[in-house]
């Protein structure tokens, strides 16, 4: 790619897993980069197009041992230092609950040059391959992202959970998995019926990708009974019943 610079850094989104949703400008620079930081939840087939490439996993799970944040962030500003063409690799977008925005502003204080490529997130994409649209003009004509956790893990303490559930149609939980009965529990104390239909998405896109159907009652249960689990997309509203009609998979 021409215009990707040795020593700069280019934060990419490798979209909710399926290769065929990277953007043109997405696999350029994986084609042109020397080295390629990458979130452990990017698919095998997104890689491969970074074949003349180190690759370099240093991803964040939820649960288990990570790097931390400020080893990635000086990682990427050494490679670039260091003269490399360099791609942060993240999934979904860098900017939807990836924590792009702190890898910039990182950049910025070492003065290394970026660019952002943004991606699909699984919010949108992964819900759209389970037959979710996440506005339709008959249902609804808001929606509300939201993380399932904060920095501490737990589930987000600034959020006014009444609030959430009376300001749109559709809500899509991100890392939502291990807080789902509190979440539920609070949704519902606030005023949103506890038979909202509900879908949990699990490896949305992939070839692997389960959908469970439920509601917001008995949702925490019955992910558990299930077995589905992370990495998972959650959606709360009435738009989740197009699905009867709308599944392509």
């Amino acid at each position: 790619m021409s215009d990707f610079a040795k020593g700069e850094v280019w934060l990419v989104g490798a979209g909710p897993g399926d290769a065929g949703l990277l953007t043109l400008h997405a696999v350029e620079a994986l084609k042109a980069a020397d080295i390629v930081v990458h979130d452990a939840l990017v698919s095998v087939e997104v890689l491969a197009y970074a074949s003349g490439a180190e690759l370099v996993l240093l991803g964040k799970r939820g649960g288990k041992p990570s790097p931390k944040q400020p080893e990635i962030n000086a990682r990427l500003v050494a490679e670039a230092k260091a003269g490399k063409r360099v791609v942060r690799l993240k999934g979904g977008d860098p900017f939807m609950f990836g924590r792009g925005a702190e890898e910039v502003l990182a950049l910025v204080a070492a003065d290394v040059k970026f660019r952002v490529i943004p991606g699909i997130t699984a919010g949108i994409g992964g819900l759209a391959y389970a037959g979710i649209p996440v506005t339709s003009r008959d249902v609804n004509s808001s929606v509300i992202f939201l993380t399932g956790h904060d920095q501490t893990g737990l589930s987000p303490v600034g959020v006014d959970w009444s609030a959430v559930g009376k300001a749109a149609g559709m809500i899509v939980l991100y890392m939502a998995m291990r807080h789902m009965g509190e979440i539920s529990g609070k949704l519902i104390a606030g005023g949103l019926a506890a038979d909202t239909p509900v879908a949990v998405v699990m490896n949305a896109s992939l070839p692997e990708m389960r959908v469970l159907d439920t509601t917001l009652e008995r949702a925490a249960a019955e992910i558990e009974a299930s077995g589905i689990g992370a990495p998972a997309i959650v959606s709360i509203g009435q738009g989740n019943l197009l699905r009867e009609q709308m599944t392509w998979r």
